[in-house]
């Protein structure tokens, strides 16, 4: 963390560690210097995450800074270019002192916004976790049943799985009538029930 007044000139800079000590340490330092949480200008290197939230929340204005936009801002103002992070602290604070019009200024987000996230999140490991099921069941079914890759196009199809279900085995599934199996695949399935 690198703290600057509006001239560039230097206030206090110290490492601090992850999560609410972190976060407790950086509310403490910069009380020290700013009257209120609206006169603090901070860049960060992310959108999201805790430290995120809880600087919007305590009411700083935060700027996202693209990690590209901060290498070449890097490479204008030092020879080498080298990344560390007291220097870079002290870029990123540079960097909203004088150009933070060319950045994202980010703001909290509404309850229907962290809602939507909360189902976006949810959606895609839902997604991950089938994919990962259906790469397991491929694993099986080529050393345990192969004819029924060559049979089924999508294992995630909810036909496949009540004929898999019907027949696990390839000594099951070579009793199937054609009659079981159109049964199979025109059966309606029933929503599940509330709980």
């Amino acid at each position: 963390m690198f703290v600057m007044d509006d001239t560039g000139r230097k206030l206090a800079a110290r490492r601090l560690p992850e999560g609410l000590d972190g976060i407790a340490g950086f509310h403490a330092l910069v009380s020290e210097h700013a009257a209120s949480p609206a006169e603090v200008i901070i860049g960060i290197e992310t959108d999201r995450g805790l430290w995120v939230q809880a600087l919007l929340a305590a009411g700083y204005q935060v700027h996202a800074i693209n990690p590209m936009a901060a290498a070449r801002y890097r490479e204008r103002h030092s020879v080498g270019g080298a990344k560390s992070d007291p220097a870079d602290a002290k870029m990123l604070a540079d960097l909203v002192r004088t150009d933070r019009h060319n950045h994202r200024s980010l703001a909290g987000d509404t309850d229907a916004v962290d809602a939507v996230k909360v189902l976006a999140r949810a959606h895609q490991n839902l997604v991950w976790s089938r994919t990962e099921h259906v790469l397991r069941l491929r694993s099986t079914l080529i050393e345990y049943f192969p004819a029924a890759l060559q049979t089924f196009a999508e294992l995630h199809n909810r036909d496949t799985l009540a004929v898999l279900a019907a027949a696990p085995s390839p000594k099951q599934a070579a009793r199937l009538s054609i009659v079981k199996i159109h049964g199979l695949l025109v059966k309606p399935r029933s929503p599940p029930s509330p709980r």
